[in-house]
């Protein structure tokens, strides 16, 4: 498993791109038939890739996090960027649809993941942080999700919001957890930008077609940098950066966050007249 630690923001202007993408960018994550982890150093964040095929694809206990099991101390959520499949969490089997999420809490043993059919395997998005306590196992269908319509057709930011991992819903121990899609027309995400120092946050994105490509603006508000971004990628985002992006073309992205709280509206704004 892959570690990245995180340079100190004063660093971050000096990166060459190639080293910058290294650091904050997480391509190949989903490769069919494999199961691909990372681990970030901020908040002691895991991200996870699975793509089950013909047969089954068991969670991983990566020697890194020093557990008997892979969740014995950590909490997870899951949200299915690909075609219909199944998830077995100690026994109990759920159902996934495309976008659906399934919270397993701390203690859960066994997990295995499934695709309904080879030839459209499931992909499934694994976002992991440490757990104080235990939670039970919860399968959250996208249709019975929160949706909050936000932005403008004139800002070229309509898009759809969708809540499945909060505290409104059922408790986590730090995992807050959903994903944002745009309209056909509009490219613009989450501007203008912010910063919350009490948690980081992992940007992936879906949907982004194969001729296009997502620009994601992030560093400090005064001093940006941005990374090329395409399909079924994802992008870490230390506490002291914003995390924002525009496509050439209408795309979505989960978002997940961990860290000191769970409140989604604990934000620094940083207005778009003092970006720099």
């Amino acid at each position: 498993m892959h570690i990245h630690q995180t340079s100190n923001p004063r660093s971050i202007p000096t990166l060459p791109t190639e080293e910058l993408r290294a650091e904050f960018l997480i391509s190949g994550l989903f490769q069919t038939g494999e199961v691909r982890m990372r681990y970030w150093e901020t908040d002691r964040t895991v991200v996870g890739g699975i793509v089950p095929a013909a047969a089954p694809l068991a969670l991983p206990n990566e020697p890194e996090l020093r557990s008997a099991y892979c969740l014995e101390r950590r909490e997870a959520g899951v949200i299915n960027l690909g075609g219909p499949g199944t998830i077995v969490a100690d026994g109990t089997t759920y159902a996934m649809a495309p976008l659906d999420a399934l919270y397993l809490g701390r203690g859960v043993k066994a997990v295995t993941f499934s695709s309904q059919s080879a030839d459209q395997p499931a992909r499934f998005y694994f976002l992991s942080y440490p757990a104080h306590t235990a939670y039970p196992v919860r399968h959250i269908p996208v249709k019975d999700a929160k949706a909050d319509r936000l932005g403008t057709r004139e800002g070229g930011n309509e898009r759809t919001l969708y809540k499945l991992i909060h505290p409104a819903a059922f408790p986590t121990c730090q995992l807050v957890m959903g994903f944002t899609r745009l309209e056909p027309g509009s490219v613009w995400n989450t501007m203008p930008p912010h910063t919350h120092l009490r948690r980081s946050e992992v940007y992936c994105y879906f949907s982004v077609p194969a001729n296009a490509a997502v620009f994601h603006f992030m560093g400090q508000p005064h001093s940006t940098r941005h990374l090329v971004v395409h399909d079924l990628e994802a992008v870490l985002s230390p506490p002291w950066s914003i995390h924002c992006g525009v496509g050439t073309a209408a795309y979505g992205f989960v978002w997940g966050m961990g860290g000191e709280n769970q409140e989604f509206a604990d934000m620094d704004p940083a207005p778009v007249a003092q970006l720099r």
